[in-house]
């Protein structure tokens, strides 16, 4: 099939008229962001079951006709690991496609495994080796050669038969609506929208502070998301993690003193110092009461670690049962939270409760018991 390269509005026009009926588009994106803090959106691909595109948006300075289409609620709108690209249809018009397809969450509950690659899973469902060779491409660069725009389209090329078998999977073995609540958090624009208040919880390490440092880190962690907003510039451009920490640590008090801080050069002093100062200053008049507080977690004792084991090993045995990897439900980790008497977790809603959590509970309350012999567990 021919891959239409899109750089005119006649030619992105006529296309659009030509995909406007579909009942599904595949999508994927190609960006850079290692320079910016918002990603640089560098190509669109396209395909329906007739017509594939690649859609340039760096040689039109208008692609609302396509983003028309995937915005109609009409239409499905299929992708693969779909987070990063709705990131950037969300920036570009401060709302989601309504109705959306993932295919790697879908291979998670199909029993593909975790968290799936595209490559991985056109291989294990189409049994085709997708070429590699450009996946370091500078997507900025103009003019694309041929190989290019074909490696591009082959991440929506292959997606079509993907979808269509994934959907009858799904179908066949009735789990279309396990994946209600994942796709709805997906088109959640609350996922994509960053928070400058509680930014700081991202800071590598921040669980190393206390009290006051805190409240330090927090208002320095929600100037430097600002800056680098406004800047377009990864946060790290702006202040890198570790000397953020250190700031909200030792809390200087004159600018002489950040020049104690290790590799905070004397240029980033110069420029940023009087910023940080007031930052610093400000979060220090925060009262007590309203400085951010950190969850103390209690040991497990012995006793609760056996019941975490058990708990281990039904969800294993559940999940052996339905062909899905148990990392993809939970973690031990999360298993361990339950036994503490959380509530909020993601094994007890969605599909993760329908096959595992609501058993793990019924234990829990002394509702299930278990029995073994040679060769499974048993539940009654």
């Amino acid at each position: 099939m021919t891959v239409h390269y899109i750089d005119t509005p006649e030619q992105l026009t006529s296309f659009c008229s030509q995909i406007a009926d579909a009942k599904w588009l595949t999508v994927d994106t190609e960006f850079l962001r290692e320079k910016t803090y918002s990603p640089q959106l560098c190509l669109i691909q396209v395909a329906t079951e007739e017509h594939i595109a690649c859609i340039d948006p760096l040689a039109l300075e208008d692609i609302n006709p396509i983003l028309d289409i995937i915005y109609n609620p009409d239409i499905t709108v299929v992708f693969h690991a779909a987070r990063q690209d709705l990131e950037i249809f969300y920036l570009l018009r401060g709302a989601l496609p309504n109705n959306v397809f993932d295919t790697q969450v879908a291979a998670t509950v199909l029993g593909y495994g975790e968290q799936i690659g595209y490559g991985n899973l056109v291989k294990q469902c189409l049994d085709v080796d997708l070429d590699k060779a450009h996946s370091r491409t500078d997507w900025t660069k103009r003019p694309l050669d041929p190989a290019q725009i074909s490696y591009a389209a082959d991440d929506v090329r292959y997606l079509r038969d993907v979808y269509k078998l994934l959907k009858a999977q799904l179908e066949q073995q009735g789990r279309t609506h396990w994946l209600d609540e994942d796709f709805a958090v997906l088109t959640n624009s609350d996922t994509y929208r960053a928070d400058p208040d509680s930014i700081w919880r991202k800071v590598k390490g921040f669980g190393r502070l206390k009290g006051q440092q805190l409240a330090i880190l927090k208002g320095l962690a929600a100037w430097r998301e600002q800056r680098a907003v406004k800047s377009n510039r990864p946060r790290r451009w702006i202040l890198k993690d570790d000397i953020l920490l250190d700031l909200a640590k030792l809390a200087p008090d004159t600018i002489d003193k950040f020049s104690m801080i290790r590799g905070f050069e004397a240029h980033s002093i110069k420029r940023l110092g009087d910023y940080l100062l007031a930052e610093i200053t400000a979060a220090q008049a925060i009262p007590k009461d309203q400085w951010p507080i950190l969850k103390k977690t209690v040991p497990l004792s012995q006793q609760q670690n056996a019941i975490v084991d058990t708990l281990m090993a039904l969800l294993r045995k559940y999940c052996d049962e339905q062909s899905i990897s148990p990392a993809a439900v939970s973690s031990r980790k999360e298993i361990e939270r339950l036994v503490s008497g959380e509530k909020d977790l993601a094994i007890s809603q969605g599909w993760r409760n329908e096959i595992v959590g609501q058993h793990l509970q019924a234990f829990l309350d002394g509702k299930l018991s278990i029995t073994a012999d040679s060769t499974q567990l048993k539940t009654r």
